[in-house]
Formats: C-alpha cells, sequence, structure tokens
C-alpha cells in the first residue's frame, strides 16, 4: 500500500486532499477553522503522508492552515501543491500559466507552506492561452534552481505528458477518475506503464452504482462499509500507481474514509464493480 513519487518519495497510497479545509466555493476560510485544523492532525495520526493542495484553495488559505497544523512538518510527511489557476471568487477559476504568474504561485507556496523546497509540484491546468513551451521551460527552471523536487501535471492527455516529459521528468499525474467516471483510463494505463504515480481527483463519486441492490449496494453490505469505502477500496485495487486523495472538513468523514485501505476487495467484486 505504498508507491515511491518519482522514485524517491515513498508516501502510503491513501493520501488526504485538502480542498474541502477552505470555504464554500473553494473559497476563504473555513466554517469551522478550529475542525479543519483537526481533520489535518488527525490524518497524519492515522498514518497519512500525503496531503495534496493548492496555491488556488483559498486562494492561499489550504496551504496557510496546512503550515499552522502541521509545522514543523514529520520527515516523511509529503506534502504535494499546485500552481497555474487565478481565482477571483466563490467557484471561479482562471487558467492562468503565464511563466512569471507560477514563479509568483511557487514563490507564495514556498513561504506559506514554510519550506524551502516544495515535495511535489503539480501544474494545475495547462494554459491553451500560452506555449506549451513556455510553461514547461518555467517549471522545469523552478526543479533546476531547487525550489521544487518532482513536477506533476494535472487534468492532461497522454500526448501532453509525452511533450511534458522532454523538458523534465513527470512524477504524478492528477486526472479526474473515479468508480463512475473513468474517461481517463488511457492516461492511468500510461501511467501504470511507465511508473507514474496517478492522483484521482473526484475519488468519491459513485452516481447510480450506489443505487439500492447494485453491485456497490451489495458489496459495500458485505463489508459492513459504506458506497464510498468501496469506491475508494476499488481505486486501491485498480492499479499499484494509484494515489487517492479524499478530502474532507470533518474529522469523523476522514476516519471514514481511511478505512478503506483495510478493505480487501475479492478479484470477483472487483470484476463486478
Amino acid at each position: 500500500m505504498t508507491f515511491s513519487i518519482g522514485g524517491d518519495l515513498p508516501v502510503s497510497r491513501l493520501g488526504f486532499g485538502a480542498m474541502r479545509i477552505t470555504g464554500d466555493g473553494v473559497w476563504g476560510p473555513p466554517r469551522d477553522h478550529d475542525e479543519a485544523i483537526a481533520v489535518l492532525r488527525r490524518a497524519i495520526e492515522l498514518g497519512v503522508n500525503l496531503i495534496d493542495t493548492a496555491e488556488s484553495y483559498g486562494p492561499h488559505v489550504s496551504e496557510e492552515l496546512i503550515a499552522e497544523a502541521l509545522h514543523p512538518y514529520p520527515d516523511e510527511l509529503v506534502i504535494a501543491t499546485k500552481g497555474g489557476f487565478d481565482r477571483s471568487g466563490p467557484g471561479r477559476w482562471e487558467t492562468n500559466g503565464r511563466p512569471e504568474r507560477l514563479r509568483e504561485e511557487l514563490h507564495g507556496s514556498l513561504k506559506r507552506l514554510k519550506v524551502d523546497r516544495i515535495d511535489l509540484w503539480q501544474l494545475h491546468r495547462i494554459d491553451d492561452k500560452v506555449p506549451e513551451k513556455e510553461q514547461f521551460e518555467a517549471v522545469r527552471e523552478f526543479q533546476r534552481e531547487g525550489k521544487v523536487r518532482h513536477i506533476g501535471l494535472s487534468e492532461v492527455t497522454v500526448e501532453q505528458i509525452e511533450r511534458a516529459r522532454n523538458y523534465f521528468p513527470v512524477a504524478t499525474v492528477q486526472n479526474r477518475y473515479n468508480l463512475a467516471d473513468r474517461e481517463w483510463e488511457p492516461v492511468l494505463e500510461y501511467c501504470e506503464r511507465e511508473k507514474i504515480g496517478f492522483i484521482p481527483w473526484y475519488p468519491l463519486q459513485t452516481g447510480k452504482l450506489a443505487k439500492e441492490g447494485g453491485a456497490l449496494s451489495r458489496i459495500a453490505k458485505k463489508h459492513d462499509a459504506t458506497p464510498s469505502q468501496i469506491a475508494l477500496a476499488w481505486l486501491l485495487k485498480r492499479s499499484p500507481v494509484m494515489l487517492p486523495i479524499p478530502g474532507t472538513s470533518r474529522v469523523k468523514h476522514l476516519e471514514e474514509n481511511m478505512k478503506a485501505a483495510t478493505i480487501e476487495l475479492s478479484d470477483e467484486e472487483f470484476a463486478q464493480l
């Protein structure tokens, strides 16, 4: 149940996504600051050592909460953050891959997280308004300067990954993927072949699969689990490079999610799902 990001950063494969510890619309501070801090600290107690965040979550709020709750960090903790989005209000996201903006975001993340180097810095989106070459060269420079250890991409095609690899090693890919939405299956298969970590965002979506009487419902009852726990267990069984990062703003929900790592689906159950 471990994977080494970039070949040298071992992490438990069930991590924590820190988007939901911000306010509504991923904007501003959380409704319950103390609970958000408790969630982060409890995640570490439960064995989480991969936390995924972004400059745009809040913006800035998620990174600030992580530092408040966990700094100085445990030696084994890997904090992944992202840059490439501008925010103008709740629920509003605008891609911005201009090199000077990416650098501004990186420096802000370093300061807020109180680190000298980001373990895993991810390009939140490739901006189609800016030449790919300029974005990739900027990110490569971050790594050469020692400010970024490993580089990841988000919401990308196999072709985009391969073009990026002409500039830097791609350690992770973060695309939308879950039990009910497998659009990016070819990207997952590519990552598995190339030993690239695959971080599925929106991992808990089950859609119509959770309806009463369906395979997901039956299997969940058999394991005395929730459909969401089975959805996470399915992801973990799906591929050894899969790194789910379910997020929440409540300790109780966090503990429920983490129990998914203890559920072992049979090959037959996996096939049914």
